[in-house]
């Protein structure tokens, strides 16, 4: 077992931990590394293993999760994929893309992940936690929990909570979210399931999500710190009012609540979404409202649609197709739509998808795997072993010329098939990454394989003043900053509430 290398000087690792899943420990641990960076320290988030198809690229080409970017970001550090060293990726029927240290490994079955990659995923674990030390000497290390850590069925085979924990000696933070209802309950079961030596390393107790006075709690509070013996570090209030539905940093808990909009935007809610934060600059445009159909709703009628990406491209493909939601699409370009597709989405637009080595899942179906597309697009995708995993920086032509930052995170790679060369025309000087056919009634077909891309502040405001144009609406400027100074933004407010309604101080004091 490879030991991770302390410094003398190095400040005690912080855990956060959660009574359940979705408690909120993610924001806690965004809101830490931006709270303890104020305090002059060098945060270094990290998730043992974290489950999620929104992921980021670090700048070695390395897959990690979103939300551990996020917390770099947060921390003031460039995102690696040490700091989330085990990432597994949904691809339905049980099945996950496993992600070691940045790189795939292969595909894991739920019903034996532990059997054949407990041990790899430990040793990528200790490995992830080594390099981050080894690069930030006098780092702290703020590590994120999963989930429970008293699934009492999991905990003899748990990577990231409690066995983290002991094996780091780490100070630990226990997040409940009041909103769910019991928090007493949530808090008191989840210590009572902990060993004495587990328990010893809880050193604080946080309650979040809290609507109305916070006064009426302190009745609450005292029963708390008497029964358990640890003190209530903080009570945060419920984010939605601090951030309102276009600021939020959760895109999937969002409700829009837009009453007014120039714009309005069907993004397609694919069974297997992935990157989805790729939509969270254009929720953040004041005149831009989006809403989310799903396969078998009605699609509307929207300015523009937008199909992301998926994590099953074929499969959600499919359901498209048998949900009629294909037809809609097709009847909406019909009658002058546009539609944008990111990664997947772009592949779904095309007129084939040929997947000879069965790596979308349709191995065995024919000799050649050949899948038709939606059709509107005149690419074909072919799908090999090797993934592309890179961030760009690249030269627009579409909609004006103008340089913009991205990532590429995906399996197959895209051309232009038929007559219709004449027709598509690159979106990018690098002409693999994306195509557009502008059609005479001012409306257009586009998609690129470039995550990010509405975070380019620039790019975003010429997309939208296609759309804007076409309605006859003013040009909104575009002199607008990248979306990740309105990022810094809502992590400053985050950080700002936190360090507003809790007290980290029984948690930092060895």
């Amino acid at each position: 077992m490879a030991i991770p290398m302390i410094s003398t000087n190095s400040p005690s690792p912080l855990m956060v931990l959660g009574t359940s899943s979705g408690a909120g420990k993610s924001l806690m641990a965004t809101a830490i590394c931006r709270v303890l960076k104020r305090k002059g320290e060098i945060p270094l988030p990290f998730k043992g293993q974290n489950m999620s198809n929104n992921a980021w690229v670090d700048e070695n080409g390395g897959e990690m999760a979103y939300s551990q970017a996020l917390q770099a970001w947060a921390a003031g550090i460039e995102p690696i994929c040490a700091m989330n060293p085990v990432l597994l990726k949904p691809k339905g029927d049980c099945m996950s893309e496993v992600i070691h240290l940045g790189k795939s490994m292969g595909i894991a079955n739920a019903h034996s992940y532990y059997e054949e990659w407990f041990s790899s995923g430990w040793s990528a674990i200790t490995r992830g936690i080594n390099e981050l030390r080894d690069k930030y000497r006098l780092g702290r290390l703020i590590l994120e929990g999963a989930g429970s850590p008293v699934e009492v069925n999991l905990q003899h085979r748990d990577l990231t909570n409690l066995r983290l924990a002991k094996f780091l000696n780490a100070r630990c933070l226990l997040v409940a979210d009041i909103e769910r209802g019991g928090v007493f309950a949530q808090i008191i079961g989840t210590l009572a399931l902990l060993s004495p030596e587990e328990r010893s390393l809880i050193k604080g107790l946080l309650i979040n999500r809290f609507r109305g006075d916070r006064l009426l709690f302190n009745e609450g509070k005292a029963w708390l710190e008497k029964e358990t013996g640890l003190p209530v570090i903080g009570i945060l209030p419920w984010m939605n009012e601090i951030f309102p539905p276009e600021d939020s940093l959760d895109l999937l808990e969002r409700k829009n609540t837009k009453s007014q909009s120039e714009l309005t935007l069907a993004v397609i809610r694919l069974p297997s979404i992935s990157n989805f934060s790729d939509l969270d600059p254009l929720e953040a445009e004041s005149t831009v409202k989006i809403y989310w159909v799903r396969p078998g709703e009605d699609i509307g009628e929207p300015d523009a649609i937008i199909i992301p990406g998926s994590k099953q491209t074929i499969k959600d493909l499919e359901k498209i197709f048998s949900s009629g939601l294909s037809e809609q699409i097709r009847r909406y370009v019909k009658n002058g739509g546009n539609v944008f597709g990111i990664c997947g989405g772009m592949q779904m637009l095309g007129s084939t998808l040929i997947d000879p080595l069965g790596i979308e899942g349709t191995k065995g179906r024919d000799m050649k795997n050949i899948i038709q597309g939606l059709d509107l697009l005149p690419i074909e995708t072919l799908y090999e072993k090797s993934k592309s995993t890179s961030r760009c920086i690249e030269n627009c032509i579409w909609p004006m010329p103008t340089q913009v930052n991205g990532f590429e995170l995906h399996h197959g790679n895209s051309k232009p098939i038929g007559r219709s060369k004449e027709l598509i025309k690159p979106m990018f000087q690098n002409e693999k990454l994306g195509w557009v056919i502008s059609n005479k009634n001012s409306s257009y077909i586009a998609g690129t394989y470039l995550h990010g891309i509405f975070d380019n502040g620039e790019w975003r405001r010429m997309w939208l003043n296609l759309i804007r144009e076409k309605k006859g609406l003013k040009f909104l400027s575009t002199s607008q900053p990248n979306y990740s100074e309105r990022r810094e933004l809502l992590i400053n407010r985050l950080a700002d509430t936190f360090q507003e309604h809790v007290d980290l101080s029984p948690l930092l004091n060895n």
